[in-house]
């Protein structure tokens, strides 16, 4: 298969990239960003503009797609820059892979994701879903970790010390609000998107610890 990758420049991406670029059952990865991306005889990594695609470009080819782009507000600089990034684009990615043929969407979303949350970010996370599943794709599914274990090139604020936190108390705590490690999530996703089953699928947090 040929799979198409975005977000793989993050902690979650760059597992599901290595994964990818290893693994017998796909022929190849087109990974479209804005970071140069090691080069590999298995991979296409074009540059992109996520704020300017047209859908237009050649490299807009897979016969699944997995999705973990995502930032923080921080990062972002606003809400609005926020949705941008974690909704708008990672829809209008899978509009356009719709159009192009692919049979499979899978997302790296998050725990608590609804539409309807009083959370800003799980909000975010929950619209996407929803207007994600407007798409048509005969194959979609949301992978929903918690606090994701890993190590980033940039850390973000208070997940050193709840990770610390989590871990100490992981024997004692519900599988949901475990820590859930990158290359198990990276896993899962890769997973879903090979074997591309029919209809909707969720993968819950405490399906993540590992």
């Amino acid at each position: 298969m040929k799979l198409l990758l975005v977000g793989a420049s993050g902690l979650v991406g760059s597992h599901v990239l290595a994964l990818a670029l290893a693994d017998p059952r796909v022929e190849r990865v087109v990974a479209p960003g804005r970071k140069a991306l090691v080069p590999h005889p298995k991979l296409e990594a074009p540059v992109c503009d996520f704020e300017n695609m047209t859908g237009a470009e050649a490299f807009w080819q897979g016969d699944a797609v997995v999705c973990t782009l995502g930032t923080t507000i921080k990062v972002a600089g606003s809400q609005a820059a926020f949705e941008r990034v974690d909704h708008d684009y990672p829809l209008a990615v899978a509009q356009i892979m719709h159009r192009r043929g692919a049979q499979a969407y899978v997302l790296n979303s998050a725990l608590g994701a609804n539409p309807q949350s009083m959370f800003f970010y799980n909000r975010v996370k929950g619209k996407l879903e929803q207007d994600l599943q407007m798409v048509g794709f005969p194959s979609l599914c949301f992978v929903r970790p918690g606090l994701i274990g890993g190590e980033r090139t940039e850390r973000r604020s208070g997940e050193g010390v709840a990770e610390v936190i989590l871990k100490t108390l992981a024997p004692v705590l519900p599988k949901a609000w475990r820590i859930n490690p990158a290359p198990v999530i990276a896993k899962t996703l890769l997973e879903n998107a090979i074997a591309a089953k029919p209809g909707v699928h969720i993968v819950s947090s405490s399906e993540l610890v590992g």
